[in-house]
């Protein structure tokens, strides 16, 4: 008897095909360094690359209205005209780079009010597979639009640099290991990335935190391996510094192309007070640095 083939399943292409980018365009557009990047990743993974950005809306109380403020109206107008043409052209610039790295997907233009954006790019970021985020663009209306994306999208979250340290490349990953339910969802989430690295580092950083297993490493390189992916593994030293300086730290030894994580591994009250090591690495991503929770 003929024994059925294997047939490929709609989930068993685990690659990132749809990616999105948001776009600071008011007051400050995203540095060009900050979409190249955004660019180049989409490249070197074989992705297509959509970017959003939105004409923030200026709400005026109705207290303003009175003839004491007439003219407040009309500076509300310049500002959004303003808003808008920044927002075209950011998106303009992102399209010619894209398409100069063969990677456009798309260019969306929203409006909304300030307080509304981040929950705007939550929309659109659980419909992409993952999303970019410049560290300039996260802030947006009061609220941190990346620890949005991360808490709510349900998809990984890439942080890109101010000011990268060199062009993009997928040649060195650097992965946080602390064996805990942010860092797995990490690991799994970064999967398509790491089959793709030449080089892999499993770091996990001691004597900050307790760490409940003492066999996660060799075990987590033995799963890794089954896909694939040679890994080194390495035990750091905190040695006073927080969790945040000991990765940074690792990723200049390495010279890393990009920082996998999990997102918030204590409480977020605990990481807000403390100013834990995402918190600090979404302020300041020494490199590219893949967040999921």
């Amino acid at each position: 008897m003929t024994q059925p083939t294997m047939q490929s399943l709609p989930g068993d292409d685990m690659s990132y095909k749809d990616l999105l980018l948001n776009i600071a365009s008011y007051p400050d557009s995203t540095p060009p360094e900050a979409v190249d990047v955004a660019a180049a990743f989409a490249g070197c993974i074989g992705a297509r690359l959509s970017a959003i950005a939105c004409e923030i809306r200026i709400e005026l109380p109705g207290s303003f209205l009175s003839p004491a403020f007439l003219n407040v109206p009309a500076l509300a107008d310049a500002e959004a005209r303003k808003g808008r043409e920044q927002a075209e052209a950011a998106l303009a610039a992102f399209q010619q780079v894209a398409e100069g790295r063969g990677v456009f997907g798309e260019r969306i233009l929203e409006r909304c009010h300030a307080p509304e954006a981040p929950r705007m790019l939550v929309e659109y970021a659980r419909l992409r597979d993952l999303t970019i985020v410049p560290a300039e663009a996260n802030e947006l209306g009061g609220q941190p639009a990346a620890e949005a994306l991360i808490f709510e999208s349900g998809r990984p979250v890439l942080m890109v640099p101010r000011e990268p340290r060199k062009p993009f490349v997928l040649d060195v990953v650097t992965v946080a290991w602390d064996f805990s339910r942010p860092a797995t969802r990490a690991v799994g989430d970064a999967l398509p990335l790491l089959t793709r690295a030449k080089r892999v580092h499993i770091v996990t950083v001691i004597n900050e935190k307790r760490i409940d297993t003492t066999r996660s490493g060799p075990e987590l390189a033995k799963h890794l391996a089954r896909h694939g992916v040679d890994v080194i593994l390495e035990t750091v030293d905190a040695q006073g510094r927080s969790i945040g300086e000991a990765l940074e730290a690792a990723t200049h030894v390495h010279d890393s192309d990009l920082l996998v994580m999990g997102a918030y591994g204590h409480s977020r009250l605990r990481e807000f007070v403390l100013g834990g090591a995402t918190r600090s690495m979404m302020a300041h991503p020494p490199v590219p640095v893949l967040f999921s929770h």
